[in-house]
């Protein structure tokens, strides 16, 4: 395995923390900057809105850059991002800081997956991708908690500037390991070959499956909390710990499905969003029974993020030549199915439809993904054609396989 991958995952680790350990310390942020909980939301939402504007307009911002200064400066902007939250005096100064930091998070991982699936040969594409997200995974599984423990016991301060050091760190890591032939610029046609690359039909396919399929399971994460303790039975205090069973959850399904999508990212894909939309339903029914929740809880995080390797190769593979606007647009869809998911789950339990009809949500959507991942499969095996449709990989370009129609 590359050093490199371990730098890309420990950034992946840091920007993974700064998104969601907000979530446990948000009480205590909101009392010292004297703001209530709606305001004090916005350090969330508009922390996933400057992401999904990041990971394009950045993007496409240094498209003629090397990949590896591009992830030295994301680094460098994270950084600042997190040292202008530690220190703010006042809630503009720590939302901008928030803000800034979310820029960094689209363009890193989705120039990131680039340089990561080129680090490898092409069998190791898919499970390379998964190395980097481990971080992320790492970051919900047990820096979450850490985090959260670390702010309540020494002032939410003190987690972002532990955050600041990781950051730090990961900078090093990324300039030290990361290979600059790996990593080098997307050719010298710049953003006009980029968004070329948003004539394939394959490319669409792929960017509405990730929405639905990932936004099914995080529209029904969302309000996993009411969920658990309002049909299952659980105390709030066991909520922590049934979380952590979550991401181990996440750990081992992003571990495994980078594995399979490198043997067939449709195949994979059509069987884990078949098994999650089915976990899903299940868990729907069986919300009040608390070991089936529990059990339901650690399969929905499994193929839910095993979905994630695929669906970003599969992105990579569709851009043909020019991956790295398409693959900061596929991290925008991923928040994009996040939002999504979350607010139709919200419409369901406001309608008084109950704390399980989000995982009914979260059910529909991932067999709409399905729908989408069959039509698009069936594109690639010529049942039917759209723009530049491939059907066969045909060489590699940048360390990407390309696809030719």
């Amino acid at each position: 395995m590359p050093a490199g991958l371990i730098a890309l995952a420990l950034g992946g680790f840091g920007i993974g923390l700064t998104e969601f350990v907000i979530a446990g310390l948000l009480p205590e942020v909101a009392a010292d900057f004297h703001v209530d909980a709606a305001a004090a939301g916005w350090l969330i939402s508009g922390y996933a809105l400057a992401v999904a504007v990041g990971a394009i307009g950045l993007t496409a911002a240094v498209t003629r850059l090397p990949r590896k200064t591009v992830l030295l400066g994301l680094m460098v902007l994270f950084i600042l991002g997190n040292a202008m939250s530690a220190v703010a005096t006042s809630y503009p100064t720590m939302l901008a800081g928030r803000l800034v930091a979310a820029l960094c998070h689209g363009a890193f991982f989705g120039i990131g997956s680039v340089v990561a699936a080129s680090m490898v040969d092409p069998s190791r594409k898919a499970r390379a991708i998964a190395i980097m997200f481990t971080g992320l995974t790492a970051a919900n599984v047990l820096g979450v908690p850490f985090g959260t423990l670390l702010g309540q016991q020494f002032g939410w301060r003190s987690t972002f500037w532990a955050i600041t050091v990781v950051g730090v760190l990961a900078l090093v890591g990324v300039a030290v390991l990361v290979p600059g032939e790996g990593s080098s610029a997307v050719g010298g046609a710049g953003l006009r070959t980029e968004l070329h690359a948003f004539r394939s039909g394959q490319l669409w396919l792929s960017l509405a499956a990730t929405v639905l399929g990932f936004g099914g399971m995080f529209g029904a994460f969302t309000y996993i909390a009411y969920t658990l303790t309002g049909l299952s039975g659980f105390p709030a205090a066991a909520v922590p710990w049934l979380l952590i069973l979550f991401g181990l959850g996440l750990f081992a399904g992003n571990a495994v499905g980078g594995r399979f999508a490198d043997r067939s990212i449709d195949g994979t894909l059509l069987v884990v969003l078949a098994v999650l939309a089915a976990i899903l339903g299940a868990f729907a029914l069986l919300a009040a029974q608390p070991v089936a929740a529990v059990v339901a809880l650690v399969l929905m995080g499994a193929f839910g993020f095993a979905t994630v390797p695929g669906l970003q190769l599969r992105v990579l593979r569709s851009a043909d030549d020019a991956p790295t606007l398409a693959s900061g647009a596929n991290i925008a869809a991923f928040n994009v199915g996040n939002a999504l998911g979350a607010w139709l789950g919200g419409l369901t339990i406001a309608a008084g439809l109950g704390y399980a009809s989000p995982l009914w949500v979260g059910a529909a959507m991932t067999v709409a993904a399905l729908v989408v991942i069959a039509l698009a499969a069936g594109g690639r095996a010529g049942l039917f054609r759209s723009g530049r449709q491939a059907s066969t990989v045909s060489g590699v370009s940048n360390g990407i396989p390309t696809i030719r129609g």
